[in-house]
């Protein structure tokens, strides 16, 4: 059963990725253009001030791939390898949480594992370290600003476990709702005091255009909405119909399929 549900999750993934293709080929593309005219300008006028102080001038690399194929063929391998990897790995979430979720409904299991995920994995850190162009900051400090929002995001994932963990526990002692605003709150206060010790970044040129930044990452914000609603809402359908019939995978049943056990 767990081969079926990581086959169903890797092709809902797929499929919520054309979508997410679609949607940054029409509104996330001519940003990322934007971006590219601002940086190219940019680096013109470096080279003509080098220049005229008589400075060496640096020549431009050379494009590896063209504007054309990564705005094409590019996105649409990347995007929807993307969201098929996170399909899949939503489909294990799914088979794991549905041993220890007692008798809730597939479709409603689907939506609440797509939303902490989309809350834990990227609003969360992207508060913290919002999305930029990919030509906009400074490429000698692109690993230092990755690590920090993996640290983020790692961070994240683990309070959001520890949070429905603590949840379960609590509902042995008080009413469902006390424990899961409980359990929010904790959460809430992790991130919190996490966002505030981890160093912050900020290496978006003072000049570049504000509206093409905040346009860019509401739709930087709208490709992983589109990706978890649909991974979310598709997979809860076609899971029930999977399960239906049947009793739900038992977590030591998951550990021995995955050869942990």
């Amino acid at each position: 059963m767990v081969r079926s549900l990581l086959i169903r999750g890797m092709l809902v993934g797929f499929v919520a990725g054309l979508l997410v293709f679609g949607f940054a080929k029409i509104f996330g593309e001519p940003l990322v253009d934007r971006a590219i005219v601002f940086e190219a300008a940019i680096d013109e006028a470096k080279t003509k001030a080098h220049a005229s102080m008589g400075m060496p001038v640096e020549a431009p690399e050379p494009e590896l791939v063209s504007r054309q194929i990564q705005s094409t063929f590019g996105l649409f391998v990347g995007v929807t390898v993307y969201c098929t990897a996170f399909g899949g790995l939503f489909a294990l979430v799914f088979a794991f949480a549905s041993g220890r979720a007692g008798n809730i409904k597939p479709r409603e299991l689907s939506a609440l594992l797509a939303a902490a995920g989309f809350v834990a994995i990227y609003l969360v850190p992207s508060l913290k370290y919002p999305a930029s162009p990919p030509s906009v900051g400074d490429p000698d400090t692109i690993g230092h600003r990755t690590a920090l929002y993996f640290v983020m995001m790692a961070i994240s994932i683990a309070a959001m476990g520890g949070a429905i963990a603590l949840r379960q526990r609590l509902t042995q002692h008080v009413d469902r709702w006390s424990a899961a605003l409980i359990s929010a709150a904790t959460y809430a206060l992790i991130v919190a005091m996490t966002q505030f010790i981890l160093p912050s970044t900020n290496e978006v040129p003072e000049h570049f255009p504000a509206e093409t930044l905040w346009q860019f990452r509401v739709t930087n914000l709208g490709m992983q909405f589109i990706m978890w609603i649909a991974i979310g809402l598709i997979f809860g359908l076609v899971s029930e119909r999977a399960l239906r019939g049947k009793r739900y995978i038992a977590v030591t049943d998951f550990g021995e399929k995955l050869g942990l056990r």
